[in-house]
């Protein structure tokens, strides 16, 4: 199969984990597979994936509403499809979702198929729900297949009248499963957790997230003084980048706790830091279901986690987590508090995380699980011919499309 991937921005979270996990599997099972990323990236996720596909950067892809560049981006993505003429267009992330199956509708592409990581239209004002509904049902009329990342998004789907139930299909975001279930410390702890070498090593909380206003990690620092008061030699590991970056440094400056709080950037070894901590949190207001509340769980720690759509589906409130409500971010620095101060109810809620059955995440099953979902959609559709190659390098190459890194 050709497959076009086509994602707003390309940083180190867990649907860009996702969609690099299926590029790179699909590549290796010899399909040509092609990712297209908007604006914002991380150029060393970027420059890592040399050699391993072909990747193209569309500056005019961006994540906030702009009228004139997202034109523009549709523009440019259909006389790429045209030139191209994939199999499939698989989409991701909400900007990307509706502007690239637009231009897999302008280009004919018979498998035009959407990642639903996430719904805009959850959690916000009434004015944007009513417009990012209004988009996403648009887009929904000419996609062939949705792969919800739980069933609660697929719930939500159908309720708003997006797609149909036979058109949905539920497919966990797969991981390493045994990466994380038999994990060691990190080298040197101590330089994480700004102690002394040879000192005992303090009471961990870890948060492993995207730094996101959605995220929250501006609220729960500041009620993470309710934590520090009750346990005072805590540390708070905030493991993550991205576009709210000087918003949390800054937070931390003017916490009373900053002592208290490790802010480590990108890791690349997160399991790692989860066997390292004590307890996990995630405090998020909007997701899909974020597969690092199943990291926490595979490597076996006792977690706080908001309660978000398809949570349940894995997190059981009491057995091998706690969930706290989404809007309050007070709740779960209580939540913390009292499993650093409990250490019995912290071992059963490990010993919960570690008898929890996530067969259904494991990677291999993804990437299958999304293969056969692509050959269910083509299989009505005829073969469409394929240009010339060459022509289409040379094009590509020519800037063409206003694009690089082809």
């Amino acid at each position: 199969m050709k497959i076009v991937h086509v994602i707003t921005r390309l940083l180190r979270a867990g649907s860009e984990e996702n969609t690099l996990a299926c590029c790179l599997a699909q590549a290796r099972h010899g399909h040509e597979v092609l990712l297209v990323h908007g604006a914002e990236y991380d150029p060393r996720l970027r420059a890592s994936l040399a050699g391993a596909l072909r990747v193209v950067t569309l500056e005019k892809l961006i994540n906030p509403i702009s009228p004139s560049r997202d034109v523009s981006a549709f523009r440019q993505l259909t006389r790429l499809m045209r030139d191209w003429r994939p199999d499939i267009v698989h989409t991701h992330q909400s900007k990307a979702g509706i502007v690239g199956r637009l231009a897999a509708k302008e280009a004919n592409i018979p498998g035009i198929i959407h990642g639903v990581h996430i719904l805009p239209f959850v959690h916000v004002g009434r004015g944007q729900r009513l417009v990012f509904l209004a988009a996403e049902r648009l887009a929904a009329r000419f996609t062939r297949a949705f792969i919800d990342v739980s069933q609660a998004m697929r719930d939500i789907c159908i309720a708003n009248h997006l797609g149909s139930p036979d058109q949905h299909h539920v497919v966990h975001s797969g991981f390493d499963l045994a990466r994380f279930a038999n994990a060691r410390w990190p080298q040197d702890p101590h330089l994480l957790l700004g102690t002394a070498a040879g000192e005992p090593k303090p009471p961990v909380v870890l948060m492993l997230a995207a730094l996101e206003p959605r995220k929250r990690h501006v609220e729960f620092i500041e009620a993470f003084g309710k934590v520090v008061d009750r346990v005072p030699n805590v540390r708070l590991l905030l493991a993550g980048d991205g576009p709210a970056r000087s918003d949390v440094e800054f937070a931390i400056e003017r916490s009373r706790c900053a002592n208290n709080i490790r802010m480590i950037g990108y890791h690349s070894e997160p399991e790692r830091l989860i066997s390292l901590a004590d307890v996990c949190v995630l405090t998020s207001m909007r997701e899909g279901l974020p597969r690092v509340m199943m990291q926490y769980l595979a490597g076996g720690r006792a977690s706080v986690v908001s309660h978000l759509p398809g949570v349940e589906e894995v997190v059981r409130h009491g057995v091998n987590g706690i969930v706290t409500p989404a809007e309050d971010v007070g709740a779960a620095a209580a939540a913390v508090a009292g499993l650093l101060e409990n250490q019995q109810h912290r071992t059963q809620l490990a010993d919960g995380a570690k008898r929890t059955d996530l067969s259904s995440w494991g990677l291999d099953a993804m990437c299958e699980s999304v293969e056969q979902i692509y050959q269910s959609v083509l299989e009505p559709a005829p073969s469409a011919a394929r240009p010339n190659e060459a022509r289409i390098r040379d094009r590509l190459a020519g800037q063409t499309f206003g694009l690089h890194g082809f």
